[in-house]
């Protein structure tokens, strides 16, 4: 039994860390509920040339906006998910608990917190809203677009003290410097690569997309009931792709123990996924590749990951190489410890939050 309830409890922790969509809206660590809100869009036109009449944008907030003498709000903080996920991700006590707190480094009584469900995403226009495979093909570049109007139009922010951004985040954070390079005082990119995914990141990626449309059930993305075996795939590879070798290996050291675990993640993936929603939200990375312009990031920018994250590993090299090239970048590799937690360590803001308390204090203006 002790095995059993030790397996539900880190399969339950490597799906909110990877999706942050089973998080309940109950919070441990007595933060008021943050206002909720949707924008809406009209004709917004993707970069396939695809249009919505009306993409619907949710978001949620905590904290006010504080204007300076011009009327700017200079308090805003951007915080944005990882694929599958929404803003609730950042509700889970390991961060919200570490940083939303009084006196904390993102207090919500001294910054306007933004958490945006992000296209195709959480409370925010999707597949599963009717259109299926009929949805635009939005990537990366519409989902920053989409954001950055959502600030402008919709909350009348024309400038942040903070983007930080986890997993797909951490990706939407370099297109975000990249793209509007003076819209932030600083960036914060969590578990990620600034160049294209490639290799196996590319691989495990394809095996989810090609297990939903090569399930019968899919029916090409017209189906009635969600295609339960290509789901099912996916699922693992998710569990698989979250998790930490070491961290799975002393929690679950027994085949019964890891076969338990598979089970109920598997249960749990399925029981808050869409089969579109999700084969659209891991292809919209199919053309991310900040690499060729990386010199346009102009702030200060603390770029974040952990050696035991199956989705970025250290041996590639790819982070130490390319953040030479962001004039005021600097690469953190936090190493393999009891602590970490593969993919996950972004979730868990006492592993990092003295980066993010430097970055904070050296971008001050």
């Amino acid at each position: 039994m002790h095995a059993r309830i030790q397996a539900f409890q880190l399969a339950s922790i490597t799906l909110l860390l990877y999706c942050g969509t089973t998080m309940s809206a109950e919070r441990t660590n007595q933060l008021p509920a943050p206002r909720e809100g949707d924008y809406v869009s009209p004709n917004f036109r993707f970069k396939s040339g695809e249009t919505l009449p009306e993409l619907h944008l949710h978001y949620s907030t905590f904290g006010a906006p504080v204007r300076d003498a011009n009327g700017r709000v200079n308090n805003a903080v951007l915080l944005l998910h990882g694929t599958s996920g929404s803003g609730v991700q950042f509700l889970a006590p390991q961060f919200s608990g570490v940083l939303f707190g009084p006196g904390q480094l993102l207090d919500i009584t001294r910054y306007y917190i933004i958490l945006p469900d992000n296209i195709g995403h959480g409370k925010s226009s999707k597949p599963s809203d009717g259109m299926h495979a009929q949805f635009p093909q939005y990537d990366y570049d519409d989902m920053v677009r989409a954001q950055h109007e959502l600030l402008e139009k919709g909350l009348g922010i024309s400038h942040l003290r903070l983007i930080l951004g986890t997993s797909m985040g951490c990706m939407h954070s370099f297109v975000w410097g990249e793209t509007y390079p003076d819209f932030m005082d600083a960036l914060m990119p969590l578990a990620c690569q600034p160049a294209q995914i490639a290799g196996r990141n590319r691989v495990w990626r394809k095996l989810v997309m090609d297990a939903i449309r090569d399930d019968p059930d899919w029916k090409n993305g017209d189906y009635a009931a969600e295609p339960r075996v290509g789901l099912e795939i996916a699922a693992e590879m998710f569990y698989i792709a979250a998790g930490s070798a070491l961290e799975m290996q002393n929690k679950l050291p027994t085949r019964a123990a890891t076969d338990t675990a598979d089970s109920e993640s598997v249960k749990r993936f399925l029981a808050t996924h869409d089969a579109n929603d999700l084969l659209y939200a891991v292809n919209a990375s199919r053309n991310y590749d900040p690499s060729p312009q990386l010199e346009k990031i102009s702030a200060p920018l603390m770029f974040v990951n952990s050696a035991d994250d199956f989705i970025n590993p250290p041996e590639l090299g790819i982070a130490e190489r390319e953040i030479k090239r962001v004039k005021n970048g600097r690469f953190i590799l936090l190493p393999i410890s009891e602590q970490t937690h593969g993919h996950g360590t972004h979730t868990w803001a006492a592993l990092w939050q003295m980066y993010l308390k430097e970055l904070l204090d050296n971008s001050q203006h």
